[in-house]
C-alpha cells in the first residue's frame, strides 16, 4: 500500500493574501504608482485647504460696512476667520488682522461702538480633526510620502533577493496521487503490451516494496523509456505513477541548464530532495538526452554548465538507498547520444523500446481518441488503421482532431469515414492546396508522372500496391501516389528495396518517355531513391561488389551543431560506393522504362484519367488495370 507523503512538496502553496505591491514588480511600474499615490495625497490637501475658497467669502471692509448698517446680527471667530450671519441667515466668511482685536479692526474700518455693542461676537477655539489634519498635513504629507517610498524600495529589494535565492529551485511539476484530473494509468494507453509489462514492475515495487526488500531484491533505480517522437513515452511514464498511485515529478532536460554555471546543479538538488520528502515519488526526466550527452567531446569544457547538470544528476541516482522508494524515469529518441555513466549498471540500466505501434495497436489508439468524438455510422476504424502503417500515437491523435475540424468546418455534427480518410492525407503530406492552380501543360506533366509511379509499383511484384493516385497539390507535393504495404513489416529485404527504387524512378521514366525531358517535379524522389540506394551500399551490406562491410552507421558525428559524415574508409572505397550506388540507380530506372513501355496502353489510360478526374481511389485504379488485361498481383487487404 502506498504511503501518503508526510510533507508536500509544492513550495509554492502559500495562504492567499492582499498584496499592495507584487514583488516582481518592476521599478518603473513602482515609480508610476508612487506618482498616482502622491498625486491622491496632493488632491485630498488642496480639496482640504480650497474648503473656506468655495465658501461665500467678502473682504474685511464690507462685513465693516454690513454691521455699520445694521444688516448683520452676529459675528463668529475661530482663528483669523470671521463668519458674518445676517439677518436674513446667510453667512459670509472674511479674515481678520492677525495682530490686532475683531473690534480693534471694525473700529478703524468706521464702526462705531455702539454698533459693535449691538452686535453678537462670539470667539471660538480652534479645534476638531479637519483643523488639525489642516495645520498638520502640511508638514506630514512629505514625511508619510518618504516613508512610503522608502518601505516599497525595501520591498522591492526582499523580493528581488528572493527570487535570486529561488533561482536555483526546482521548476518540476508535480500531479499527485489523489489529482484525478491529472491522472493516467494503463487503460488510457493503447498498444505497447511489451514495454507496459516491463514496467509493471516498477508498479509493484511502489505499492509492494516490502515484498522485494525482504527477499533482497533491488528495484532499479532508473528507467529509460528509448522510442521514436510521440510513441507515448511521457504518457507512459504518468500511466507508471497513476498505476501505483505516488506523486510524479516531471521536468524537462532543458530545464536544468542556465546560462550560470552550476544553476543546473542546484536545481537537480532540489529536485531529488523533493522527491525523497514526497516518497514514494517518480522523477521524470523528459529528452534527457539535453543534459546527458556524452561527456568529453571538446564541445564547452569540463566545467560547461550541461556538465555539471549530468555530473550532479549522476551523483544524486548513486545517492539512493535501496529502499528509498524514489524511481527515476527518463525519455529520449537519441539513446545513442547519451554518456556511458548513464546507462551503466545502477543507473538508467532498464531501459524500455517502446516501437511505433502495428495494426492491432493503431486499431487500440483509434478507439480511445474517438471516445469522445461524435461518429457517423459509416466510419470503420480499421480500414483507418489498416491505412496509417507507421503512424505514431501522436500521429493518431493528430488525424482524429484535424478530422473533427474538417467535419466543424463544413457544418457538421459528426465525422464520416471520408473526413477521417482526408485526415491521413493531411497528416502525411499536407493540406491540399486547391489554389495552387496547375497550368494544363503542367497538370499532364503531374498526370503521367504520378501514372508512372502508380503502374510500376503496381508490375513489380516486391513494391506495394497503390491505394490512391492524385494531382491535387498538397503541402510541397504538386501531386502524390499512396502506396500501402500488405502486411506490417518490420524487415525489408534487398528485393523490396530494388523494387522500391524502380518506383521512385517511374515518374522521372515517363516524363522522359512522354515528354523527352525532365522537370524538377522528379527531384523528391531522386533524393529519396539515392539515400536509399547508398544505405543498401554502406549499411545494410546489400553490394555484392563491397560485401557485407557496414561502412556508415545510423548516427553521424555531430559538430558544431552540423551533422558530420561518420567516414571510416579510403577515397578508392568511396569511389566504389559511388559506382555502386550509380549502378543500382540505372539498373532501377532501367527496369521503370521497361515496365511502362510494355504497359504503354494502361500507363496512358491512368494518366488521361487523372487529368478529367484528379483523384483516382484504388477501386477505380484497378478497374481500369483490369479492363486493360493486367492481372492484379496483389490481393487487398
Amino acid at each position: 500500500m502506498a504511503n501518503k507523503p508526510s510533507k508536500k512538496p509544492n513550495k509554492d502553496n502559500k495562504k492567499p493574501g492582499f498584496n499592495l505591491i507584487p514583488p516582481n514588480m518592476s521599478f518603473f511600474q513602482m515609480a508610476v504608482i508612487l506618482f498616482i499615490v502622491f498625486l491622491i495625497i496632493s488632491a485630498i490637501y488642496s480639496g482640504i485647504s480650497s474648503q473656506n475658497e468655495n465658501a461665500n467669502t467678502v473682504p474685511l471692509s464690507t462685513v465693516a460696512t454690513d454691521v455699520q448698517n445694521g444688516k448683520i446680527s452676529s459675528l463668529n471667530i475661530s482663528g483669523d476667520q470671521v463668519t458674518a450671519v445676517y439677518a436674513d441667515k446667510t453667512t459670509k466668511i472674511s479674515t481678520k488682522e492677525a495682530d490686532s482685536s475683531l473690534t480693534e479692526s471694525l473700529g478703524r474700518l468706521g464702526v462705531t461702538q455702539t454698533r459693535i455693542a449691538s452686535t453678537t461676537i462670539t470667539v471660538e477655539g480652534p479645534s476638531g480633526f479637519w483643523y488639525w489634519i489642516e495645520q498638520l498635513l502640511p508638514f506630514l504629507a512629505p514625511i508619510v510620502f518618504l516613508a512610503f517610498f522608502i518601505w516599497l524600495m525595501t520591498r522591492q529589494m526582499k523580493g528581488a533577493g528572493i527570487q535570486a535565492l529561488s533561482f536555483g529551485q526546482s521548476k518540476a511539476r508535480i500531479t499527485m496521487p489523489n489529482d484525478p484530473k491529472q491522472k493516467v494509468t494503463f487503460k488510457d494507453v493503447a498498444g505497447a503490451k511489451e514495454a507496459k509489462q516491463e514496467l509493471m514492475e516498477i508498479v509493484d515495487f511502489l505499492k509492494n516494496p516490502k515484498k522485494f526488500i525482504e527477499i533482497g531484491a533491488e528495484i532499479p533505480k532508473g528507467v529509460l523509456l528509448m522510442g521514436a517522437p510521440g510513441t507515448g513515452k511521457t504518457l507512459l511514464a504518468r500511466a507508471v505513477a497513476g498505476e501505483a498511485n505516488v506523486a510524479f515529478f516531471s521536468i524537462s532536460g532543458s530545464e536544468f541548464v542556465e546560462m550560470f554555471v552550476g544553476v543546473g546543479a542546484s536545481r537537480v538538488r532540489d529536485l531529488f530532495k523533493l522527491a525523497k520528502e514526497a516518497a514514494p515519488a517518480i522523477v521524470f526526466v523528459d529528452e534527457i538526452d539535453a543534459v546527458g550527452r556524452a561527456r568529453g567531446s571538446g564541445m564547452g569544457g569540463g566545467n560547461d554548465e550541461r556538465e555539471q547538470t549530468l555530473n550532479q544528476i549522476l551523483v544524486e541516482m548513486d545517492g539512493f538507498e535501496p529502499n528509498e522508494k524514489v524511481i527515476v524515469m527518463a525519455a529520449t529518441n537519441r539513446p545513442d547520444v547519451l554518456d556511458p555513466a548513464l546507462l551503466r549498471p545502477g543507473r538508467f540500466d532498464r531501459r524500455v523500446v517502446i516501437d511505433l505501434p502495428d495494426r492491432a495497436d493503431r486499431f487500440d489508439i483509434l478507439k480511445i481518441h474517438c471516445a469522445k468524438k461524435q461518429l457517423a455510422e459509416d466510419v470503420n476504424i480499421n480500414v483507418v488503421a489498416e491505412r496509417t502503417p507507421g503512424f505514431s500515437g501522436a500521429d493518431l491523435a493528430s488525424l482524429m482532431n484535424e478530422a473533427a475540424i474538417l467535419a466543424a468546418r463544413e457544418n457538421r455534427t459528426t465525422i464520416g469515414q471520408f473526413d477521417l480518410i482526408r485526415s491521413i492525407e493531411k497528416v502525411m503530406l499536407g493540406p491540399e492546396r486547391r489554389s495552387h492552380i496547375l497550368s494544363v501543360k503542367e497538370k499532364e506533366i503531374t498526370a503521367y508522372h504520378e501514372a508512372g509511379h502508380a503502374i510500376v509499383s503496381s508490375i513489380l511484384s516486391y513494391a506495394d500496391p497503390v491505394h490512391k493516385i492524385s494531382i491535387i497539390s498538397r503541402g510541397r507535393a504538386a501531386g502524390y501516389t499512396l502506396k500501402l504495404p500488405t502486411e506490417e513489416r518490420k524487415l525489408q529485404s534487398r528485393k523490396e528495396f530494388l523494387d522500391d527504387i524502380a518506383v521512385s524512378l517511374g515518374g522521372y521514366v515517363a516524363e522522359r518517355m512522354v515528354f523527352g525531358d525532365f522537370t524538377t517535379g522528379a527531384s523528391n524522389d531522386l533524393q529519396v531513391s539515392t539515400a536509399l540506394a547508398r544505405d543498401m551500399v554502406t549499411r545494410y551490406g546489400m553490394s555484392e561488389k563491397i560485401g557485407p562491410v557496414a561502412l556508415e552507421s545510423a548516427q553521424g558525428k555531430v559538430l558544431f551543431g552540423m551533422g558530420v559524415a561518420d567516414k571510416e574508409y579510403s577515397e578508392e572505397v568511396a569511389g566504389i560506393i559511388d559506382s555502386e550506388v550509380t549502378r543500382i540507380m540505372t539498373e532501377a530506372r532501367e527496369r521503370a522504362d521497361k515496365v511502362l513501355k510494355e504497359n504503354k496502353k494502361v500507363f496512358e489510360a491512368v494518366a488521361k484519367r487523372l487529368v478529367e478526374v484528379e483523384t483516382v481511389e484504388r477501386e477505380e485504379y484497378e478497374a481500369i488495370l483490369v479492363a486493360q488485361g493486367v492481372s492484379l498481383k496483389k490481393e487487398r487487404l
